[in-house]
C-alpha cells in the first residue's frame, strides 16, 4: 500500500511538472487569436547620453476591418493580420517559436529606411525568464528576451546594441522594450491594451 501511495504521488508530481513546462512554452499567435477592435498603445522615448531627446511619442495599433478581412493599423499603414501571423521561414527570425526559457537563436534583419538608407542587424537572442511583469497597461505573464549584437547602415553607422523585449502572450505583443545603441537609449512601454468582449 505504501508503495502504491508513493507511486501515485510520483505520478501526480510528474503531471504537475509536465503542466508547468507546457505553460511556460508559447506558440505563435494565429489569425483566430485576434479580435476586431483590439487595440494597443505604447509610449516611447529615445534619449542620447547627453540628454538630447530624439524621439518622444505614442504608437497605436488596432485591429480593423479591411475589406472583409482583419487588418492591423501600424502608423499610416494597414497590414493584413494574415501577414503578421505568417510563420517566419528564415533561419534567423525575430521570435523563434515556440518561446521557452533558455532558448537561444540568431536574429538577422536587413532593412531600407524611407530616406533610402540601408542597414542590417545581427544579434544573438536568448529567452531569460517567464514571469509576471508590470507596465502601465497592467500586469502580464511575459517572456524576457535579450538581444545582443550590432547594427550597421550604408551611411557608416556601426554600433553595438543590446535590446530587452518583454513579450506577453496574452496581448500577442511586446509590453516593454529597452534598447541601448551606442550613445542612444530607447524605452517603449505598453500603456493601454483593449480586447473587445
Amino acid at each position: 500500500m505504501k508503495s502504491y501511495i508513493l507511486l501515485c504521488l510520483a505520478l501526480v508530481m510528474m503531471g504537475s511538472c509536465s503542466r508547468s513546462l507546457t505553460s511556460d512554452t508559447s506558440r505563435q499567435p494565429t489569425l483566430a487569436d485576434y479580435r476586431l477592435g483590439e487595440k494597443w498603445i505604447w509610449k516611447y522615448k529615445g534619449v542620447t547620453t547627453e540628454g538630447e531627446v530624439r524621439s518622444d511619442g505614442e504608437d497605436t495599433r488596432e485591429i480593423v476591418n479591411m475589406d472583409g478581412v482583419l487588418g492591423m493599423t501600424i502608423g499610416s499603414d494597414t497590414i493584413p493580420v494574415t501577414d503578421i501571423v505568417r510563420p517566419d521561414e528564415s533561419g534567423t527570425p525575430k521570435y523563434d517559436w515556440p518561446l521557452e526559457v533558455g532558448k537561444k537563436w540568431k536574429y538577422e534583419n536587413n532593412w531600407t529606411s524611407q530616406d533610402g538608407t540601408t542597414g542590417s542587424q545581427s544579434q544573438e537572442a536568448e529567452v531569460l525568464s517567464y514571469r509576471e511583469e508590470t507596465v502601465t497597461a497592467g500586469t502580464f505573464m511575459a517572456y524576457t528576451i535579450k538581444y545582443t549584437g550590432r547594427t550597421t547602415n550604408s551611411r557608416g553607422y556601426n554600433s553595438h546594441e543590446e535590446e530587452v523585449w518583454l513579450y506577453a502572450p496574452a496581448v500577442k505583443n511586446f509590453i516593454k522594450l529597452t534598447q541601448s545603441q551606442g550613445d542612444f537609449f530607447y524605452v517603449e512601454e505598453l500603456i493601454e491594451y483593449t480586447m473587445p468582449e
